[in-house]
């Protein structure tokens, strides 16, 4: 009597228990990951504009006046170049603040353009 032959491979039942696990897995990664995504990119925010308030501050003390843009400040090799808002992801999305009466200049400070609010509640418009 010959014996039956068994073709190698997986069960449909196989396949469904392995998807079901990677459904599972997925579902506790993936809000997990777009949850550090979004603080990552508030802390980028904060540094960003950090560091371009104190280009603007630096501007001032060497020329007695604050930038009229921030194309002078690229060009005065205060900053690299002009400054990306990692909420949006543009350049050009910036709210210039301007100085004071009385202060030259065009620039005092920055704020994002980006609508909504950080995970703490506060507009980005406020940072």
């Amino acid at each position: 009597m010959p014996m039956a032959v068994r073709s190698r491979g997986f069960t449909l039942v196989e396949l469904l228990v392995v998807m079901a696990i990677v459904a599972t897995l997925l579902s506790i990664a993936a809000p997990r990951y777009f949850g550090h995504l979004e603080r990552a990119r508030e802390a980028a925010l904060v540094q960003t504009l950090a560091v371009t308030r104190d280009a603007i501050d630096k501007f001032y003390g060497d020329t007695g006046r604050y930038p009229r843009d921030l194309d002078e400040l690229v060009s005065g090799r205060y900053l690299r170049a002009l400054p990306v808002d990692p909420i949006i992801e543009r350049r050009d999305a910036w709210t210039l603040v301007a100085p004071p009466e009385g202060r030259g200049g065009g620039i005092h400070d920055l704020r994002s353009g980006a609508p909504g609010h950080t995970r703490d509640g506060l507009p980005f418009s406020e940072l």
